[in-house]
Order: C-alpha cells, then sequence, then structure tokens
C-alpha cells in the first residue's frame, strides 16, 4: 500500500516536471500559438549572405516579422521573402538594409520607415535596399591591395 502511494507522488512529479519543461521550452523557443495576422513583402539584395528563413525583421530594434524564404531571381539578385504582422504599416518609401547583431551576431534586416502616406499591400517589394557588407572580401582587399601595392611601389635597385 504504500508503494502504490509513493508511485503516485513520483509519477505526479514527473508530470510536473513535463508540464513545465514544456512551457519553458515554447516561451524561450519564441514559439507563438496564437495566430496572429500577417501579411508578405519582398525586397530584392545584390547581396543576402547571412540571411536565412527565421531571421528577424525589425523597425528601430523591434522586431516586427520574420523572413520566410529566399529564392534566386532571373537577374542573379537574391529575393528576400518576410512576413510582417498587420499593426505595423510600412511606408512605400522605406529602406531594407541587412545589418548584424555585433560583429559576429546573426544577420537581420532593419527597416527604416520612409515618409511616404502610402503603405505598402499584401505582395509588394521594397525597392530600396542595402546588401549586407562582406567583411571577408572587404580584409581580402585591403590585405591583397597592401601586398600590391607593396610591390609596385618597390623599384628595381639600379646596377653599379
Amino acid at each position: 500500500m504504500k508503494d502504490s502511494q509513493i508511485e503516485r507522488v513520483v509519477g505526479l512529479f514527473v508530470l510536473a516536471a513535463i508540464g513545465c519543461m514544456s512551457y519553458f521550452a515554447f516561451k524561450l523557443g519564441s514559439v507563438d500559438l496564437r495566430p496572429s495576422q500577417m501579411y508578405s513583402v519582398e525586397a530584392r539584395f545584390t547581396n543576402a549572405s547571412g540571411i536565412i528563413p527565421g531571421s528577424q525583421v525589425a523597425v528601430a530594434g523591434v522586431t516586427i516579422g520574420s523572413v520566410t524564404g529566399m529564392k534566386l531571381s532571373g537577374d542573379f539578385s537574391a529575393i528576400v521573402e518576410m512576413r510582417i504582422r498587420k499593426e505595423y504599416k510600412i511606408p512605400t518609401d522605406s529602406i531594407a538594409s541587412i545589418r548584424g547583431h555585433g560583429l559576429l551576431g546573426d544577420k537581420y534586416i532593419a527597416i527604416s520607415p520612409g515618409a511616404s502616406d502610402d503603405f505598402i499591400a499584401e505582395g509588394s517589394r521594397l525597392t530600396d535596399t542595402e546588401s549586407a557588407v562582406d567583411l571577408e572580401s572587404l580584409l581580402s582587399r585591403f590585405a591583397f591591395g597592401a601586398v600590391q601595392g607593396d610591390k609596385s611601389e618597390k623599384k628595381p635597385e639600379p646596377k653599379e
């Protein structure tokens, strides 16, 4: 009789622990089970490196949506598909740029709102964009440019 009561207490403890772990998994994983109204927007970038589905879309540091997909267009530019919450209206002359959280942080899309009275409609495309800065190519240009500059400045010594 005593063993069955201990088994019940242990069973209730295990169920409570599973419930707590599930709650924290949803809370910390940013899973929102409530349906929210969203609309789709696209942006064309010449270089969208670092952006992946699930990346944040933010205005003034406030997350207003996320990246849902990416595809390559016919002119070899990246089309980034985003979902924005309906309560946030984006002016048509806004600028979308790819930024990073610090030097090694994740990339996200920052939208700088414009001053237009017209707002982007469902399925529209942001035309003003700023692509990601490729730090590796900048460093390699600097390093190899400096090496080539040293070679070109070096003049052969005259023979006596």
